[in-house]
């Protein structure tokens, strides 16, 4: 579907998700992140770019494992610790994968991804038309109640600070294993948090696009 489709879907509030590709099983457990592959930290950084075009085909468990771990995975098991910084380590930010099968949020802790609705909402997740056929989109969501602590008229930048470090650990990951991804903030937020059946506390931040390369 093209931009100009979905920006007029979206005026009449008929931007909506797709039926689900496939059975989305309510849990699935994710391998091991393999934490002692990819390239040096220097040449992933020298690697790391913006990709808008896409193949269809699915990431592997083991490389989904990894892609999520590296966003946001338990690094420090003994203090829960993340990949990412966190203010007073609330951990505000969840990590929502927009599959063809569904939709589902990341367990860190239990390393694995849980089913939040059994429809495909990758063509909510923005306005550009590569997100439709990609085969996987993060969205990254910030829970507001989880970090009380701060004032409320800060909240936001804190939140986004959070966010920011996980999508860079995203380009990373791709540029080391060779996937594109592309960091995404143009979509429509009213219908994206309605197909995501979000509440009032909870924010879309970012959005982001990975897939393995368009097959020239």
């Amino acid at each position: 579907m093209n931009t100009l489709t979905k920006m007029a879907l979206g005026m009449i509030g008929q931007l909506k998700p797709q039926p689900a590709q496939g059975d989305a099983a309510r849990l699935l457990t994710l391998p091991p992140p393999q934490t002692g592959s990819g390239l040096p930290l220097m040449q992933a950084l020298q690697q790391r770019q913006s990709k808008r075009d896409f193949d269809a085909a699915p990431l592997q468990a083991q490389t989904l494992s990894d892609l999520l771990w590296a966003a946001a995975g338990v690094n420090r098991p003994e203090l829960q610790g993340r990949t990412v910084p966190s203010a007073m380590n609330s951990q505000e930010i969840d990590v929502y994968v927009a599959l063809p099968e569904g939709l589902y949020g990341y367990d860190a802790p239990a390393h694995a991804l849980k089913l939040v609705s059994a429809t495909d909402v990758r063509r909510v997740t923005g306005y550009q038309d590569f997100v439709d056929r990609a085969p996987l989109e993060l969205i990254f969501v910030a829970d507001h109640a989880r970090i009380k602590a701060v004032p409320v008229a800060q909240r936001e930048s804190y939140a986004s600070m959070s966010a920011g470090a996980m999508a860079q650990n995203v380009y990373l990951f791709c540029a080391s294993a060779g996937l594109s991804t592309v960091i995404r903030a143009w979509f429509d937020r009213h219908a994206l948090s309605q197909a995501m059946g979000l509440e009032p506390d909870q924010q879309i931040l970012l959005a982001q696009t990975v897939g393995w390369p368009a097959k020239s």
